[in-house]
């Protein structure tokens, strides 16, 4: 499996003109952040986790020329406002883009692309499959993903491990049983928002100490605000198997 970070980043982290910071202001390109997401490439199919804002942009980025699934964490803006850009996929590939979510997404994207699901479609709308999915594993094309159900504040996130690749964003609290489910991974992604508490985000500290008890081969930090500083600061207070992610990351597994 081929994994690619197609971005690493929150709204808060966007880089900006009017910005003073120097993390918007920097120059090493690790620091300039596109909405999160990661793509799997498989022998014979390609998923991505969350279609944010950047979508479209990702997909020009990273040459993107086919992708046979979209699997969403959970209903925020910044992780499904690019759906109506599936419609490009549509044209090409000739069929519906096959959506997994859970029963809360779907209801929300509902009501922000009603037009996707009315009974009278106007010509030239996405067109989607629907698979709900609940906190069970699931598969797409023999590949089993495991839900692994974090909390993000009181808002139930998916995370999933697909073989020995984790990946959890938006989360502030795990319990045992779903932690549970990364132990043995190689390859563990976990957020992380900033140093400073806040009430719907790990902080590093919490992500690094997460790491540290399950032990993975190699983790990588994502969904990073501006607030956490420069890629290249933040990397030299880490454990050797903890890295910060980025945008265009490759990884083998």
């Amino acid at each position: 499996m081929k994994v690619t970070f197609l971005g690493t980043g929150t709204s808060q982290g966007i880089p900006v003109i009017a910005c003073p910071c120097e993390v918007c202001r920097s120059a090493d390109t690790r620091d300039n952040r596109l909405r999160c997401s990661v793509l799997l490439e498989f022998e014979n199919y390609t998923v991505i986790i969350d279609t944010g804002p950047d979508f479209r942009q990702q997909m020009l980025r990273y040459n993107v020329r086919s992708l046979d699934a979209v699997i969403y964490t959970h209903e925020h803006k910044d992780h499904v406002a690019g759906l109506d850009d599936v419609r490009a996929f549509n044209f090409f590939q000739g069929k519906p883009m096959d959506l997994y979510l859970s029963k809360h997404v779907e209801q929300a994207l509902k009501k922000e692309f009603s037009y996707i699901f009315a009974d009278e479609k106007y010509p030239g709308i996405p067109q989607i499959d629907l698979h709900i999915i609940s906190n069970s594993p699931f598969s797409i094309s023999g590949q089993e993903f495991i839900p692994i159900e974090v909390l993000h504040f009181k808002l139930p996130v998916f995370g999933y491990r697909v073989g020995d690749f984790c990946y959890v964003t938006d989360a502030k609290s795990i319990e045992k049983k779903e932690l549970d489910k990364m132990r043995g991974a190689k390859v563990i992604v976990l957020n992380a928002l900033r140093r400073e508490s806040h009430i719907s985000h790990f902080t590093l500290r919490e992500a690094i100490d997460i790491l540290i008890e399950l032990k993975p081969e190699r983790a990588y930090i994502t969904h990073l605000s501006h607030q956490m500083g420069l890629h290249a600061e933040v990397e030299k207070g880490l454990p050797d198997f903890i890295r910060i992610a980025y945008d265009g990351l490759h990884l083998e597994i």
